[in-house]
């Protein structure tokens, strides 16, 4: 088996439980509420932000033997640099304050994702970094492919507020076949358990913050019952 197909095997547990996520569910099935896509955009404002930087700083610290990882790098940046602006103008063009949010604190399970990938890069092994790539581009060409479009139908609003989320089904679904050439080369048994260890984590802190989003369907009994349990 090659990497990339260990990695999606190691994470099939962790991937299932982020996608049986009710609110995802739901985005899936192309009802949400404006409160709730617009909670996602400011947590995806959090985190995205944070993209060119936590690369930057991994590829610096990637050893002489990982070089060719380097490269990719300099690349990714180079087509990630400014996507945290798509997500503010797509807040203003569905009525939200774009700068309210840009000055806002996130939810606690993105400003732990955040910090962990900072510590992981910085004390552990820089590699890790790409679990993240992982999960994030992995979820966003879910929902791209399956719901901008009728997420944007359902609330009526226009293209302008979805240049992010449309924009990455192509975008990410490129990434990906780079990502999976790239993740075929590692040979290191250490690189490949920091990424693995790393999709772990943020699929679990990932499915945390889809979890506090506002929803558009109401609650069951079932699911409070479960919530409890």
């Amino acid at each position: 088996m090659n990497f990339f197909d260990e990695l999606q095997a190691a994470t099939a547990r962790e991937r299932e439980a982020l996608f049986s996520v009710p609110v995802i569910r739901e985005a899936l099935a192309g009802e949400v509420s404006l409160e709730g896509y617009r909670a996602f955009l400011a947590q995806a404002y959090h985190h995205v932000r944070h993209t060119v930087p936590l690369m930057m700083a991994c590829g610096a610290r990637l050893p002489a033997r990982l070089e060719w990882l380097r490269g990719a790098v300099c690349e990714y940046i180079d087509e990630e640099y400014g996507h945290e602006r798509w997500i503010l103008n797509d807040i203003a063009a569905c009525g939200g304050d774009a700068e309210q949010v840009a000055g806002s604190q996130p939810t606690l399970p993105i400003e732990l994702m955040v910090a962990y990938l900072y510590d992981l890069i910085a004390r552990g092994n820089p590699v890790g970094l790409f679990g993240m790539v992982n999960v994030l581009e992995g979820t966003s060409i879910a929902l791209a492919t399956q719901a901008a479009g009728t997420i944007q139908k359902s609330l009526g609003l226009p293209e302008t507020a979805f240049s992010y989320l449309s924009s990455h089904g192509s975008l990410d679904q490129d990434h990906m076949v780079t990502y999976r050439k790239l993740m075929n080369r590692l040979e290191d048994e250490d690189d490949k358990a920091a990424v693995i260890h790393a999709a772990k984590v943020v699929y679990q802190l990932y499915t945390e913050m889809f979890r506090g989003l506002p929803r558009a369907v109401p609650v069951t009994v079932n699911e409070v019952r479960h919530a409890t349990c």
